[in-house]
């Protein structure tokens, strides 16, 4: 009998059907999900015009949830990767396509498209949600406003990015504690405590990194003091391309 070859599109049917297969996929999934239209339904619920909240961006406020849903996602993005490696099923992966590096860009390709389509449905209906809420409101909002769907958009695609990250960390250092301390620790909590530093340089620097781009991708009206979309989606893109970069470097260089 001859051994099928290992073709890109097998690699990726396999991954495929290893997420969606196992449970964490849809536990974190569902809760992102969960925690994305609550606080959306909270807020709306809950905002008054001419309140504290009057000048924040609609998508912004309505979209608030993002940041506890972005977390769940992220530790999915370490479970694809390290969670194999605590299981020891990345053994038996890696034995199926040893050139190794087409998993992990599987396992990246699968991820992103599995992020970004249910992070996209889960804004729009958090957002139409809200609006239901928001329509007698300052807030008032509509899909068709200006850059509204491109907020949205942009604050999915941040979502997926910042999990991309997460999920590189994850196959960097092969355990799942501690990619989650390397996420909270070096993408959520460094940047504020640089921000603290009496330099102004670090304003500049502190623009780049990911959770503060992703915040200006999610925003349908210009920060202050933030970086440009484009200047903010080109250093998302580059910090996760950085973070897979180096685990599959590591895939060449080291054993399981």
């Amino acid at each position: 009998m001859t051994t099928p070859a290992i073709t890109p599109a097998r690699v990726l049917r396999s991954e495929w059907h290893k997420l969606r297969t196992v449970r964490s996929t849809w536990i974190t999934v569902l809760t992102s999900a969960a925690l994305l239209l609550g606080v959306g339904i909270l807020m709306g619920a809950t905002y008054t015009s001419g309140g504290g909240d009057s000048d924040v961006d609609t998508v912004v406020l309505t979209l608030y949830g993002s940041q506890l849903g972005g977390i769940a996602l992220a530790v999915l993005g370490i479970l694809v990767t390290a969670g194999e490696y605590a299981t020891g099923m990345i053994r038996a992966t890696l034995t199926a396509v040893p050139s190794r590096v087409p998993v992990l860009w599987a396992k990246a390709a699968v991820y992103t498209v599995t992020v970004f389509t249910t992070s996209l449905l889960t804004a729009l209906l958090t957002f139409l949600t809200a609006q239901v809420f928001l329509s007698d409101t300052d807030q008032a909002a509509s899909l068709t406003d200006d850059g509204v769907l491109t907020a949205i958009a942009g604050n999915a695609a941040g979502v997926t990015l910042l999990g991309l990250i997460a999920l590189g960390l994850g196959a960097a250092l092969r355990s799942v504690p501690g990619a989650i301390g390397a996420f909270v620790g070096g993408v959520l909590i460094a940047p504020e405590i640089l921000g603290t530093l009496p330099y102004e340089v670090m304003d500049t620097v502190v623009r780049y990194f990911p959770t503060q781009a992703a915040g200006v991708l999610g925003s349908a009206t210009p920060l202050p003091g933030a970086a440009s979309p484009g200047a903010a989606f080109l250093a998302l893109v580059l910090w996760a391309a950085a973070a897979l970069a180096v685990p599959a470097l590591l895939l060449k260089r080291r054993d399981v």
